[in-house]
């Protein structure tokens, strides 16, 4: 899986001020539905919750993948955001999460969808890679860190 082809520069944000689950599952169906270009922004926003209602999506250690299948999208996308504090995002460790990326995928991706879900999960429990993003400054440097992180991992 490569990342540059899942998310754009501009479905990256850095330091969002966001204080709730609610209102990041938001602006991340914003950054989806703004990178499909024909997918609307709520209904993305209804398929993210419905999907956390089944239980969340986080990892643990400040880290969340939220995700889902919608009609909206005829191929995978991505949006990342890094919060300025930390939220609680139901997480197995109890910890506030800071770091999430979003997922969606036409209603067809089955195996894909979860091949893509394992991929970024198991890059997102690199320490290594979590600690480069929160050290961001800008969405740029956030883009170009996840970018630059996952090809390079690939290469190893």
């Amino acid at each position: 899986m490569n990342l540059v082809q899942l998310i754009s520069k501009d479905s990256v944000v850095c330091n969002a001020d966001v204080g709730s689950k609610k209102r990041v599952l938001e602006l991340l169906a914003e950054l989806l539905a703004k990178q499909s270009g024909t997918a609307d922004a709520l209904e993305i926003f209804q398929h993210l919750t419905e999907r956390e209602k089944l239980g969340s999506t986080s990892l643990g250690h400040g880290v969340a993948i939220p995700h889902a299948r919608t009609s909206g999208s005829d191929k995978a996308i991505g949006a990342f955001v890094k919060l300025e504090h930390g939220i609680d995002f139901d997480s197995p460790d109890s910890k506030p999460t800071d770091l999430l990326f979003a997922l969606m995928v036409p209603e067809h991706y089955t195996d894909e969808h979860l091949e893509i879900l394992s991929s970024l999960a198991s890059s997102f429990s690199d320490e290594a890679l979590c600690h480069n993003l929160r050290s961001s400054n800008t969405s740029t440097e956030l883009y170009d860190r996840l970018t630059g992180w996952h090809v390079a991992s690939q290469a190893s």
